[in-house]
């Protein structure tokens, strides 16, 4: 069984209120939640949200670990590694914070948690072009640019390929 990742959730929006239970909680992710992940992936990718089947098969695939960070019972964020370890490689398939909790450094908890289950040396991820945010984010946690997909959103717009290296030595 594995454990869940457990820390305070600082920010204005939750310290000072009434709420008895404040703690964030990144536990696996399940076939259950899956009406919990499509909203939130509609929520956070107007554009671009999966369709169905393929939330389906991110909840499913063997390879896949999947998060999930709930506070107070509700799902705000979710994030999917596939681990291919005969290429010592992981990608971030999804990653996906509630907007009404971005900016509170979810995205970072997240991250930090697929690069720990992952346990490959390289991790990669691809990001819209224009999305400045999770640009600036990837770059902060250690993701350099290696390639760009021309043209792979809709809309036409490019995907910037990221990759960190996880080694510690």
């Amino acid at each position: 069984m594995q454990k869940s990742y457990n820390s305070r959730v600082m920010g204005s929006k939750f310290e000072g209120t009434d709420k008895v239970d404040q703690t964030l909680k990144i536990i696996p992710a399940t076939l259950w939640d899956l009406s919990d992940v499509r909203k939130l992936e509609t929520a956070s990718f107007e554009k671009d949200a999966w369709p169905l089947i393929e939330m389906i098969g991110v909840l499913t695939f063997p390879g896949v670990e999947r998060w999930k960070a709930v506070l107070d019972n509700q799902m705000i964020g979710f994030v999917a590694v596939d681990i291919r370890k005969s290429q010592n490689l992981a990608w971030i398939a999804t990653i996906a914070v509630s907007p009404s909790h971005r900016r509170l450094g979810l995205g970072t908890q997240l991250m930090q948690k697929a690069e720990e289950v992952a346990q490959v040396e390289r991790m990669r991820l691809s990001v819209r072009a224009g999305n400045w945010a999770a640009l600036a984010l990837y770059q902060k946690r250690g993701y350099v640019q290696i390639d760009v997909w021309p043209k792979y959103y809709t809309g036409k717009e490019d995907a910037v390929v990221m990759e960190k290296s996880l080694s510690t030595g």
